[in-house]
């Protein structure tokens, strides 16, 4: 009978010790597991962006489905102006249907740096960082990790909280001062969700958002924004006004040891669809989805069409002049 108890006892002892406590590493494995066995998941969610004193608000939509298809809807609250970032068999596309015209990227996205609203975006920082943080608090399990947010340096840290289901519930992507920067909260994920055939395709994307949104042409513009934000010993050295057939252009040149030019034009509602080739990848502005490449970045806000063109500027100096044009230009 003793030896019985005795070996209850350290069967207990064993047992007790091989569980342990649900750990991190235990949540990464599991939420792995789930996004690994799913066919699709679709989410909604809202997304806040602050730019120095200026926040904007987004409602998002995420649908993924398993052949490596993605369709993020970003839609500013402000003025319910929708964009499309899609990634489909053909390529990665932004698409602004209200101008019925779309970018063509030659882009990893999103494989190429953190995505805040993308599961697979998060599940990979949290395994990449093998100095992250975790505690369990308020019925939450908590990470905080690095981020790789290549074109903004200031964004350096995020908090992930999942709640004890292992659902993502907010995601705040912190700066080197620890001040918020980006905050996604998800109010629904559907890990089991499908699509129809032609969900992913451009044709199809691009004709619902026409229908949702009609938005009339910007033909004049009454003045020049100025962007807030310019390079030490670089001064504005020119300006011109052309007329175009569907509206105007302001051409900016700044000279000094950081040259650039600057054009804003509006834009226009292209007939038969627009599909532009871009060398880059899409980048999340302020307010808009633009495109950045090694030498450019271009975006269309409020019916304006923005270009920025530097032989010496890098990526981080081309956002920073692109997020201080936050004044919205007047147009009649």
């Amino acid at each position: 009978m003793k030896k019985i108890l005795l070996w209850s006892f350290i069967l207990t002892v064993f047992f007790l010790a091989g569980c342990g406590k649900y750990n991190d590493k235990d949540i990464i494995r599991d939420l792995t597991k789930q996004l690994d066995s799913t066919k699709g998941y679709y989410l909604e969610g809202e997304m806040e962006i602050t730019n120095n004193d200026d926040v904007f608000n987004y409602d998002v939509s995420v649908s993924f489905e398993k052949k490596n298809f993605y369709r993020v809807n970003l839609k500013n609250k402000a003025n319910n102006h929708e964009q499309i970032i899609l990634k489909n068999n053909e390529g990665v596309y932004v698409l602004t249907p209200s101008l019925n015209k779309s970018f063509k990227f030659q882009s990893e996205w999103p494989y190429n740096n953190s995505q805040v609203y993308l599961i697979q975006s998060l599940i990979k920082d949290l395994k990449d960082d093998n100095n992250r943080t975790f505690e369990e608090k308020d019925n939450y399990y908590i990470f905080k990790t690095k981020v790789n947010y290549p074109n903004n340096r200031r964004l350096v840290k995020q908090i992930i909280y999942l709640d004890k289901k292992l659902n993502f519930k907010e995601v705040h992507v912190l700066d080197d001062h620890d001040n918020p920067q980006i905050k996604m909260k998800f109010s629904s994920v559907d890990m089991k969700a499908t699509f129809d055939n032609n969900y992913f395709s451009l044709s199809e994307n691009m004709k619902v958002g026409l229908e949702q949104e009609k938005v009339a042409d910007v033909t004049a513009l009454k003045e020049i924004i100025y962007p807030l934000y310019i390079p030490d010993k670089t001064y504005l050295s020119g300006k011109d006004k052309i007329a175009k057939t569907n509206g105007e252009r302001f051409i900016l040149t700044f000279e000094g040891d950081y040259p650039f030019m600057l054009i804003e034009e509006t834009a226009h509602y292209e007939t038969d669809g627009l599909i532009v080739p871009v060398y880059g990848d899409p980048e999340l502005l302020v307010d808009t989805v633009g495109s950045i490449s090694d030498s450019s970045i271009n975006w269309i806000s409020n019916g304006i069409e923005y270009y920025i063109v530097s032989s010496v500027l890098d990526k981080n100096e081309l956002l920073t002049i692109a997020k201080s044009i936050g004044v919205l230009p007047v147009a009649k």
